[in-house]
């Protein structure tokens, strides 16, 4: 931090002007507030300042409009933009446009100030970047909400669009991962490429390596034509992997060399190809579990969780529920249902529910409510109605129990997805989930040992070697 260093400090509000400028110079600034985007800019165009903290909402001129600007002409300069406007589009922009760190109103000042120390720390050895202006509908947003946990999702996001890197997006089912993986590419530097999404527990096993890398005529039966996977059709792009957690060990071997070396080859060729996407993956499981079980390569997770980012659950965000409710009624008042709201009462009886299926399940219930509620207005009885049986399940939360958990379980999954279920049936999927674990947690309770894993298990000996086989389990005979 440099004792010497001058802040320009512009907002149409005076008393955070105040408060601002106050904990600055605390903090051993000089300090300049200004009340209009003009007189800041006179400043700019003077040479003054060290380092920039601006308000979006200006009453001369939008902030995110000067940052450009401010860029071109004092690009050793960092900006700092504040708004109370808390939407991502909001976070997305100001990092479009150069802004060092965008924070959301009401913001910690000592999360200001350490800011703003750590801005004119790296400002002697960041090189600036111009980026370019874009003008956008502050109301169509893909990602919908103002909540704090959602700022913090919004100013990783900010930071992800101006690279590259590999991203790994954890959440619950139904929290809108995909939703997150398409505007980091529709804001990204790859933009005007294809995005290709590929979700890796709707494809049956033996098909997933022919699906992303492809395969040439005659590989394997029924190959009759060339196929070009997916990672082909994201060329130049991105390829977005959800439930990655899904995915075959033998495939994650391919992936990880996609990944290491940058090239890949499609089933049936011995001939490499050139990888060029970005990619993006996404699950709803522990993928550090998974690797503890065996069940997904530890170099392949280092590999994809260059730059994590979780989405919290709804109920971690109740704030964001009447926006949502209003963003999903009003898309529903566009497919042709009729027009509903919802009363204070209702929104509170939303906001007590625990939502285990997520900002999924609360569309879907938005959904209903505007095709079968006769009346306009919809009072807290008909969400009470709607939402019958959540006592009983918030009561079976603290029920440690194996089978309250497979119900809790397929309660989110059914309220996450509906009727559309995976391709091999719910009883199939359910029953794969059950079996891997358990066979490769026999195993590693066995120290690898096949026979005493057949004995715990109540199996044939070839009955698990065959399991082993079909379930693709990497089997570690511990040493002696």
């Amino acid at each position: 931090m440099s004792a010497e260093a001058t802040i320009l400090v512009a907002d149409d509000d005076a008393s955070i002007r105040k408060v601002v400028s106050q904990a600055l110079a605390r903090a051993g600034y000089a300090v300049k507030t200004a009340g209009t985007a003009a007189e800041l800019w006179e400043w700019i165009e003077a040479g003054e300042g060290d380092l920039v903290i601006t308000d979006v909402v200006m009453p001369d001129e939008d902030g995110l409009d000067l940052l450009p600007r401010i860029r071109q002409a004092r690009p050793d300069v960092p900006v700092i933009v504040m708004s109370a406007r808390n939407t991502m589009m909001t976070a997305m922009r100001a990092t479009e446009r150069g802004a060092y760190e965008y924070l959301p109103k009401p913001f910690d000042i000592n999360e200001l100030v350490s800011t703003v120390n750590r801005a004119l720390e790296d400002s002697a050895r960041r090189t600036p970047t111009v980026l370019s202006a874009r003008q956008e509908d502050e109301e169509v947003m893909p990602i919908v909400g103002r909540s704090a946990a959602m700022q913090d999702v919004y100013r990783v996001m900010g930071r992800l669009t101006a690279t590259d890197l590999t991203v790994l997006i954890t959440g619950e089912s139904g929290t809108g991962k995909e939703l997150v993986a398409k505007a980091l590419h529709d804001f990204g530097r790859r933009k005007t490429r294809p995005f290709v999404a590929v979700n890796m527990a709707a494809i049956p096993r033996e098909l997933i390596e022919s699906e992303l890398f492809g395969h040439e005529k005659g590989a394997f039966t029924g190959a009759t034509t060339r196929h070009g996977g997916k990672f082909e059709q994201a060329e130049g792009g991105t390829l977005f992997l959800d439930e990655i957690g899904d995915m075959p060990m033998e495939a994650q071997t391919r992936l990880l060399r996609v990944l290491q070396e940058g090239e890949y080859s499609a089933v049936g060729s011995r001939q490499a190809r050139r990888a060029n996407v970005r990619i993006i993956a996404a699950t709803h499981r522990s993928l550090r579990r998974l690797v503890d079980q065996g069940l997904f390569r530890e170099d392949l997770f280092y590999r994809l969780n260059v730059a994590p980012l979780r989405l919290p659950p709804l109920r971690e965000r109740t704030d964001d529920i009447p926006d949502l409710v209003r963003h999903f009624m009003l898309r529903a008042e566009q497919e042709g249902l009729p027009v509903k709201h919802l009363t204070s009462d209702a929104l509170d009886r939303l906001r007590a529910h625990q939502w285990p299926g997520n900002v999924r399940e609360l569309e879907n219930l938005m959904r209903r409510l505007a095709a079968l509620t006769a009346d306009e207005t919809v009072p807290a009885a008909v969400v009470e109605h709607e939402l019958a049986g959540d006592t009983p399940r918030q009561q079976r939360d603290d029920d440690t129990s194996f089978g309250a958990i497979v119900e809790r379980h397929l309660e989110a999954y059914f309220a996450a997805h509906g009727a559309a279920l995976p391709p091999e049936g719910i009883y199939q999927r359910i029953l794969k989930e059950v079996e891997r674990p358990l066979i490769a947690q026999s195993l590693q309770a066995t120290r690898g040992n096949q026979i005493k894993a057949a004995s715990l298990l109540g199996l044939n000996r070839n009955t698990l070697r065959k399991k082993i086989r079909e379930l693709q389990i990497e089997v570690v005979r511990a040493s002696k």
